[in-house]
């Protein structure tokens, strides 16, 4: 690699990380319209509950509607039941569940910086601003009415009923169980004496909303299942950028999404961490998707968040039902399993196995780079956490540890080897340089006959390469699970006090506070501890692997310090991610150590040719 190559790799990092302030100060953002700063604000407190109107109805814009849920005045009234696990709020207006709040759960998890902010006290919640509630039913006069239904209690649960003009009456019977499911009755009957035309239904599954005002939405969206595989819809497939890219222009931002052809088995409406899972008893027609605009911040909670920052979105989901006929007296039901609660892979998996319908994937891991095969390798990662967790009953942070140890372990002779490999190809580079120069005419002979020296010698030019290679697998599973294991939302380790998130120590004010990678956007320059030590490990380690001999002096210089680069990329990157990644480099640095101070057993000899055996003419005597 010449030095203009390095200049130009140079060039492209530098535009990489600047690039997103560029754009920004080029193509400043539009101005947020007036009316859109003071909206309210109608999070949850943990202590009580508003008896507002719910700020569900809010505007959608550039979006297809169906007709509103309620067509009249009358006041909204709501049901509570609370359990061992969430408190759910039901609602007169649509005849649903309005949210669910998860009383074990903050809504933020306190920091440092944080323990005083008004999130930290309040429950994370799911289906917040939902224009409809759960299992309402839209489109149409002929089953919506004017959308006020009549709520009653029953055993364990709420029962609301609503009779239309048209003589069909609504009954949803919503029954609490265990695990965070509901069990969903819906009861259509036809009191008239003539047969009823229903059109086609949207049976609101719910809205996936970002968890605080401190989330940035990248990982919200709907996730849904037709039997073979899941499916997601998120901001990108909405936003539609040319050739997938957001960084180049043009693209018809769609509006709506419709998929699935009568296989729609189950519907999640998720955030990082928390999902609302409708599974219906029969599959649904369709899906529908809409992007709706959220409610801007408001008092403390608007100084976490840049004043320039996009107006917050979500995405209601609804599965579609095809239209229906009701003879006189007839009655027609419907069941559905809603599960609301976290992203708890057990737990899922315990639903998955009752239902038989893989609702396990709602935690998204096959969504990843390499699908299925990262998806192994994640759930192999969570559940030897938890293993270890129950098995030595201590926080997840010394479990990181512990589990990496154990990778370390099983990989540990293939190290071993491999590092041995590299030390005696460092003994043969006078040779090896040899051949180079002897047939340097002939390329491709000088490639022959290099690998045959490596052959009668024992060494393999990828032996360095190898080890790392095959923990690639393990790493990115490991990057996948940490982005949605509930288990470590919270999990505190010495100074971290979320190990999903970067452990944060201070905010130095303004300072690259538009750089991505770095900075946070109107906020200023975050300290993070963790990345400056795998950092420095991984700088530590680089000096002391011994080099390739194939390489140019000027590309092992750029390998040694490569490691700064990761440093860069990885600096916002969760603490759990980063803790793994510095004990595994101080391992390594051990190993080394302890191999550089092993001999080395000098390569075999190549054998010599076989032949007959010549002895000496004895002299013959006088």
């Amino acid at each position: 690699m010449d030095r203009t190559s390095i200049i130009a790799i140079i060039i492209c990092l530098i535009v990489l990380v600047l690039w997103i302030p560029l754009v920004n100060r080029i193509f400043p953002p539009k101005p947020i319209p007036a009316g859109m700063t003071n909206a309210t604000n109608s999070t949850l407190t943990a202590t009580n509950l508003p008896p507002t109107t719910p700020p569900a109805l809010a505007t959608r814009t550039n979006v297809s509607v169906p007709q509103p849920i309620v067509a009249t005045n009358i006041p909204e009234s709501t049901r509570t039941l609370t359990n061992e696990n969430a408190r759910y709020t039901f609602s007169s207006h649509g005849g649903g569940l309005k949210l669910v709040e998860l009383t074990h759960y903050p809504e933020i998890v306190a920091t440092r910086r944080q323990k005083h902010s008004p999130a930290t006290n309040r429950f994370a919640t799911l289906n917040s601003f939902s224009p409809a509630p759960t299992m309402a039913l839209l489109d149409g006069v002929a089953v919506q009415g004017d959308g006020v239904f009549e709520l009653s209690d029953i055993s364990n649960g709420v029962r609301a009923v609503k009779t239309l003009t048209n003589g069909l009456t609504i009954t949803k019977d919503f029954q609490l169980t265990t695990n965070y499911l509901i069990a969903v009755t819906v009861r259509l009957e036809n009191h008239a004496a003539e047969a009823l035309q229903l059109p086609a239904q949207e049976w609101i599954v719910g809205t996936s909303t970002p968890l605080g005002p401190r989330d940035n939405g990248q990982m919200v969206g709907v996730l849904w299942y037709n039997g073979g595989k899941s499916e997601e819809v998120t901001a990108g497939w909405f936003a539609n950028p040319t050739l997938g890219c957001s960084c180049l222009p043009g693209g018809t931002p769609r509006a709506e999404y419709r998929g699935g052809a009568s296989n729609v088995v189950w519907v999640a409406a998720h955030n990082q961490f928390f999902t609302l899972i409708a599974m219906p008893q029969q599959a649904g027609q369709e899906l529908v998707v809409r992007k709706i605009e959220l409610p801007r911040p408001t008092g403390e909670d608007a100084q976490m968040v840049a004043t320039n920052a996009a107006v917050p979105v979500g995405y209601e989901a609804a599965v579609v039902y095809p239209n229906l006929t009701l003879a006189p007296n007839q009655v027609f039901e419907r069941q559905v399993m809603v599960f609301a609660g976290p992203k708890e892979y057990r737990t899922l998996a315990r639903i998955a196995n009752t239902f038989n319908n893989n609702v396990d994937l709602a935690m998204g891991f096959d969504r990843a780079l390499f699908g299925r095969f990262t998806a192994f390798f994640a759930r192999l990662m969570l559940l030897s956490m938890n293993g270890l967790h129950d098995l030595f009953k201590v926080g997840y942070g010394w479990v990181i540890i512990i589990l990496t140890v154990l990778i370390k372990a099983l990989f540990w002779p293939l190290t071993q080897a491999s590092t041995r490999s590299m030390k005696r190809m460092q003994a043969m580079q006078p040779q090896m340089n040899a051949l180079r120069e002897k047939y340097k005419d002939d390329p491709l002979k000088a490639n022959r006959k290099m690998m045959e020296f490596m052959k009668e010698h024992k060494i393999s030019p990828l032996g360095g390469c190898l080890p790392m290679l095959l923990q690639m697998p393990v790493f990115i599973g490991l990057y996948v699970m940490i982005q949605s294991a509930i288990e470590l939302r919270g999990a505190r380790f010495l100074w971290v006090s979320d190990l999903t998130q970067p452990d944060t120590l201070f905010v130095i004010p303004g300072f690259l506070g538009n750089i991505p990678f770095f900075g946070i956007p109107g906020v200023g320059l975050p300290f993070n501890l963790l990345p400056l030590v795998m950092g420095v490990t991984m700088l530590w380690q680089s000096h002391l692997t011994p080099a390739s001999p194939s390489m140019d002096p000027m590309q092992q210089k750029i390998m040694r310090y490569m490691p700064l680069m990761f440093m860069v990329f990885l600096y916002n990157f969760s603490a759990g991610l980063t803790l793994y990644w510095t004990v595994q480099n101080l391992l390594t640095i051990l190993q080394t150590k302890l191999i550089r101070n092993t001999p080395t057993p000098p390569p075999t000899a190549p054998m010599p040719a076989k032949g007959p055996v010549l002895t000496p003419m004895r002299k013959k005597r006088k």
